[in-house]
Order: C-alpha cells, then sequence, then structure tokens
C-alpha cells in the first residue's frame, strides 16, 4: 500500500485550540478510559467468577466487555499522547494499524449486538429450545462469525483507503485514523471509496439493525401476552440494557458512517466519534451492571468473598 502514497505520516488535527483545551480533553479521556477498563474488566471478572451467570448472555455480555476494551484501546491511549505532548504526526503504516483494528473491532460489535438480540429472542419467545438453539457451541460459533464479518470489512476499508493517493501536507480533520476522515485527505478521487462505504456500511448497519428490530418486535409481543405481571417486568429488565446499549451504537454509527452525508460535518462528527470511540464502550458495562440485577447480586457476592476470604 505503501507504494501509492507520497508521504510518510499524517497530521491527526484532532481538536485545535490552547493548551488548557488541550489538557483538558487529556484528562477526560484518560478519567473515561480508566473507567472503561476497570468497568469491563470488572464485567469479565465477576462472570467469569460466579457460577451463577454462566447463561449464553453472560457469554455475549463478557465478550462484549472484552471488544470495549480492544475497541477503546485502538483509539484513546494514541489521542491521550497528543494531547498531553502537542505530537499531532501518526506514521502511515500506524494509520493503516490503527484504521485496521477500529475497523474490526467497530463492525464486529454491531454483529455483536445482533446476536445479543437473537439471544434475548430465543430465550423469551422459546423458552424450552433455549438451551439447545444457544449451546455452548453455537455460541461460539456466532461470536466467530461476529469476528469473521469484522475481518471482512475491516480488510475493504483499510486496503481500498490506503490504495489512494495521499500528498503533503497530508493532513487529518480527526483525532484518530477514520475511513471518512482518512478519505478527505487523498489528493486522488475518492468517489468509488465513497460508494463502497456508504454501500458496505449501510449493508452491515442495515442487516445488524433489521435483527435487532425483528427480535424485540417478536420479543414485546411475546411480553404482552405473559400473564403474569411479575414474568413481563423479568423480561422487560432482561432487555432495557441491551435496547439502550443498541440505541446508543447503531445510532451514533449511522450518523458517522450509514448516512450520504458522512464525509460532509468532519467537525460535527469528531464530537460525535468521541462518544461512539470512548463513551460508549464505557457506558456499557455500566448499562448492563446498573440495570440488570443477577450482576449486582454476582458483584456483592463476589465483594462479601473479598472481604471475608471465603
Amino acid at each position: 500500500m505503501g507504494n501509492h502514497s507520497k508521504i510518510t505520516q499524517f497530521i491527526l488535527e484532532g481538536f485545535s485550540g490552547p493548551l488548557e483545551l488541550q489538557l483538558g480533553l487529556f484528562f477526560l479521556f484518560m478519567l473515561l478510559y480508566i473507567v472503561t477498563l476497570m468497568g469491563n474488566i470488572g464485567m469479565i471478572t465477576i462472570i467469569t467468577l460466579d457460577p451463577q451467570l454462566q447463561s449464553p448472555m453472560y457469554f455475549f455480555l463478557k465478550n462484549l466487555s472484552f471488544l470495549d476494551i480492544c475497541y477503546s484501546s485502538v483509539i484513546t491511549p494514541r489521542a491521550m499522547v497528543s494531547f498531553a505532548t502537542g505530537q499531532k504526526g501518526i506514521f502511515y503504516n500506524a494509520c493503516a494499524i490503527q484504521m485496521f483494528f477500529f475497523s474490526l473491532f467497530g463492525t464486529t460489535e454491531c454483529f455483536f449486538l445482533a446476536v445479543m438480540a437473537f439471544d434475548r429472542f430465543t430465550a423469551i419467545c422459546n423458552p424450552l429450545l433455549y438451551n439447545i438453539t444457544m449451546s455452548r457451541k453455537t455460541c461460539k460459533l456466532q461470536i466467530t462469525v461476529c469476528y469473521f464479518f469484522g475481518f471482512i470489512n475491516c480488510c475493504t476499508q483499510t486496503s481500498l483507503t490506503f490504495s489512494l493517493s495521499y500528498c503533503e501536507p497530508g493532513e487529518i480533520n480527526q483525532f484518530f485514523c477514520d475511513v471518512p476522515a482518512v478519505m478527505k485527505a487523498a489528493c486522488s478521487d475518492t468517489f468509488v471509496n465513497e460508494i463502497v462505504l456508504l454501500a458496505l456500511c449501510g449493508f452491515i448497519i442495515m442487516i445488524t439493525s433489521t435483527i435487532v428490530l425483528i427480535s424485540y418486535v417478536y420479543i414485546v409481543a411475546t411480553i404482552l401476552h405473559m400473564a403474569s405481571a411479575e414474568g413481563r417486568h423479568k423480561a422487560f429488565s432482561t432487555c432495557t440494557s441491551h435496547i439502550m446499549a443498541v440505541t446508543l451504537f447503531f445510532g451514533t454509527a449511522f450518523f458517522m458512517y450509514g448516512q450520504p452525508g458522512a464525509m460532509a460535518s468532519p467537525n460535527q462528527g469528531k464530537v460525535v466519534s468521541i462518544f461512539y470511540t470512548v463513551v460508549i464502550p464505557m457506558l456499557n458495562p455500566l448499562i448492563y451492571s446498573l440495570r440488570n440485577k443477577e450482576v449486582k447480586n454476582a458483584l456483592g457476592r463476589q465483594l462479601k468473598k473479598v472481604i471475608f476470604f471465603k
């Protein structure tokens, strides 16, 4: 890919402003990243240690937490270094690697959320077949398929983006190597790339969001036909956390990649990109723990074991 470029590094413009703003962004990103790591590592630890959280739903949730750690770590530490030192340069190959892994984890998370919706559909609409349909082998296969589609998309996006020609000064109006922002820095025609970006990302968002939507249409219909008010409340409570996570992730993803104007407003896109690269990975463990009674009970049990050495 390097043969197509006339430059050896890009300049990530990020958020221009005085030193105070850069230090403020550094401490903000550091705080969010620490909370992200603590929350997701804590979620993985609790699910792994507690025998009552070994259902497929928590298997997927543990893998989602791992994915969020990777997803955030691709972007946040590099951005923090830039804010703290003022060094905005990123080598050409390093930019390609960052884009590759960001696209991989971001696309995989889209499919993860769709698989988790299917899991809730099976648990609520077909409870007698749940253990058969969502066996351990099937769950692992679904995780593998999610990463496979993520790999296909990241290979396509990265290879097409870095097949373009880039000339000095190579300025990218973003704080990380995102596909739309890098494409705007190209000095060759990007029409085909933009069409592929819109078509591929739009297709991914449409497919995964349709799976989520259909799953929840059946889930809501099933819940409304339940005779027990307690049963309805329990069923709704297991779904609300996932609905919140899906809404946040797909809403920002559609704004950035699934519409024709995705490349038209880079400054607005930078603000939105903070939300889906830094904030959402931090919010996911909080959403799933604070709104999940089983997770809170499991946390209590693990804390008792630590305090009383049991």
